[in-house]
Parts: C-alpha cells; sequence; structure tokens
C-alpha cells in the first residue's frame, strides 16, 4: 500500500501483536454526514479502492514528467499540513509525551521517509504491478519485526506463511516483463517499501494506547516529510513544472487527496465504527487490487510465474491469519 495514510490492524489481523498501522493519507472535510450516510464497510471498502490504483497513478506520474521525489515530497508536506489541520480542528492538539518523540520520530524516518525514497523508485524501475505484490509480504514482515523485539512468539505455522509467501516473491522476481535483472532493483526496493512499512506499523503499537490515530499520524507525516523535502531538494529545483500535462497533474491531485487525505479519514471513521480486524480484511486486498489496476489500466503485462507468485503470496497471508486466533473488534 503506498505507504503513508493509515489503516490499523490489532493482533486479531496479523501474526504481529502490534496493532499495525498502514498508512495512505488524510485531509480536512466534514465527515459528519459520511459517518452516519455509508456503512462502514462501504467506506472501507472505497478506502481499499482508492489506495489499490494510487500503484497505478504513482507509475503514471513518474512516466509522464515527474521526478520521483518531486512528486512524492510535495505530495506528502501538502498532505501533512492539511492533516494536521484537520486532525487539530478535531482534537484541540497536536502535542504527544516528550518520552515518546524519540521512538515517533524513528518511525516516521522509517515509515514516511525510507519508505517513500524506496516507493517511488521500486515504481519508476519495475511495474506498478509487481510493485503492488511485493506488499503482500507486509504481513510477513510484521511478523518477522515482532518476534526479533521479543513482542510476539512465532508459532510453526508463522514460519511456513513466510516461506510461502517469500517463495510467491521469488516467483514473482522470476516472471517479471523484463526478466530478473531488468527488474531486480524495483523488486528489492519494494521489499524495503513493505519492510520499512512493517517497522513503522510494529513501532506504533505502544503508540495507540495513548494517542489517537489522528494524532500520530499528524505527527508522523510532519516530522517524515521533513528529510523527504530535504531529500528531494535538487529534483525540486530540476523539476519541469511547466511540462506537466494536465494527467500528470490529475494523479498527483489523486494521490495527494484519494490515496492520502480523504482516505485516511474515512478508514479512521470506519475502524471506529466497527474495529480494527474487521477492517484488515479489506486491506488484504489491496496487493491483488494494486496488481489488478496496473493490469488494465496501463496495460502491464503480467506472466504466468507472476500471477503465481501472487497467489502463493495471498496463500501465506491466508495461512498467517489462520494461526492467530479471531479476537474481538476494537470499537
Amino acid at each position: 500500500m503506498e505507504p503513508a495514510g493509515a489503516a490499523v490492524f490489532n493482533d486479531a489481523a496479523y501474526p504481529g501483536s502490534c496493532q499495525l498501522s498502514i498508512w495512505a493519507r488524510g485531509a480536512p472535510i466534514a465527515f459528519g454526514a459520511v459517518r452516519h450516510r455509508f456503512p462502514a464497510d462501504v467506506l472501507l471498502l472505497i478506502t481499499v479502492v482508492f489506495w489499490s490504483f494510487n500503484f497505478t497513478v504513482v507509475k503514471y506520474a513518474l512516466t509522464h514528467g515527474w521526478e520521483p521525489l518531486a512528486y512524492s515530497s510535495v505530495r506528502f508536506a501538502i498532505g501533512a499540513l492539511l492533516f494536521s489541520g484537520f486532525t487539530y480542528a478535531r482534537e484541540g492538539s497536536l502535542v504527544v509525551r516528550r518520552t515518546d518523540v524519540l521512538l515517533m520520530t524513528g518511525a516516521a524516518a522509517a515509515g514516511i521517509w525510507l519508505n517513500q525514497l524506496s516507493f517511488v523508485y521500486a515504481v519508476r524501475l519495475t511495474t506498478a504491478a509487481t510493485v503492488a505484490l511485493m506488499f503482500g509480504t507486509l504481513p510477513i514482515f510484521v511478523a518477522l519485526i515482532s518476534r526479533a523485539l521479543g513482542q510476539e512468539y512465532l508459532h510453526l505455522r508463522h514460519w511456513l506463511a513466510t516461506i510461502i509467501s517469500f517463495s510467491g516473491v521469488a516467483l514473482v522476481a522470476l516472471g517479471a516483463p523484463s526478466g530478473l535483472g531488468g527488474d531486480l532493483g524495483g523488486i528489492l526496493l519494494g521489499l524495503v517499501a513493505s519492510m520499512t512499512w512493517a517497522a513503522y506499523s510494529v513501532a506504533m503499537g505502544p503508540l495507540m494506547r495513548r494517542y489517537s490515530p489522528y494524532r500520530i499520524s499528524a505527527f508522523m507525516l510532519l516530522v517524515g516529510s521533513v528529510p523527504l523535502l530535504a531529500s528531494a531538494f535538487e529534483q525540486l529545483i530540476r523539476q519541469d513544472w511547466s511540462d506537466l500535462g494536465p494527467l500528470a497533474w490529475g494523479a498527483f491531485v489523486y494521490s495527494l487527496f484519494f490515496s492520502l487525505v480523504f482516505t485516511n479519514i474515512m478508514w479512521f471513521t470506519a475502524i471506529d465504527r466497527v474495529g480494527a480486524a474487521r477492517s484488515s480484511l479489506y486491506a488484504n486486498l489491496q496487493p491483488f487490487l494494486g496488481a489488478f489496476f496496473a493490469l488494465v489500466v496501463l496495460s502491464e503485462e503480467m506472466g504466468t510465474l507472476q500471477i503465481a507468485g501472487g497467489l502463493v503470496i495471498g496463500a501465506g497471508i491466508l495461512l498467517a491469519r489462520r494461526a492467530q486466533p479471531p479476537a474481538p473488534s476494537v470499537d
């Protein structure tokens, strides 16, 4: 999922015992009416569809005039200001404890800065469908990082799910349209993007007990946007703004509002009503919907090996979920 926005899952959803926060973006709009007009499941489905389509949108933008870091940094900077404004209007404060600043800053560095650096270049170097499938490894990385930090004990089923999922990744890589050598850099960066998002998600677990997801997201976006803008300095100067066509600007607007701003608010609104565990069922669709949109809209190719790899990754996700006993939703 394109990193930075937020999907929140608890331990009923994925093997890790932490709450999993999977980004996507956010900004101020009147959502009171939306909350009552649309069922939570409709909001969740719309959000995941928007996030899934963003893989295709970003690929289009990067092949039609946008410099990768210019695109990502400007989008996140604007999104951070909009979502922080929304959060301040909703909660009256953005303050966090001093003792949490270091953890949150480190999480923002991984989940926003490093994640976006790897994500945009992954999309640039390989197909959007391939990157989308790489994000199917997210729950596996969450489980492994949770285990490494001593937060979770992994049963045999978890390890089998890990082996199965990464076998699927190998199939996706071997079946890449440009061959393993041509797409290897993008595939590896796609895995780095998934892994950094997983590390960010694990770090979010303890914070969810003290702050609302809105406040955490606002802090992360603001802090993570700073090094992202710094990294993009040369590309921001080099970016030919006059050369961007209407569709390239449309892609930027979509990624800003429909993948970062509105979706963040819709997702949190739905989670507030039905809980994180139920919401995570929809998030599992993102890698496969992302690949589907890329194939249909961009006419990307996906061979038999990549299709098989996607199915194997999905089997790993299902196996990992079955390893965790059901838990009540958190309302």
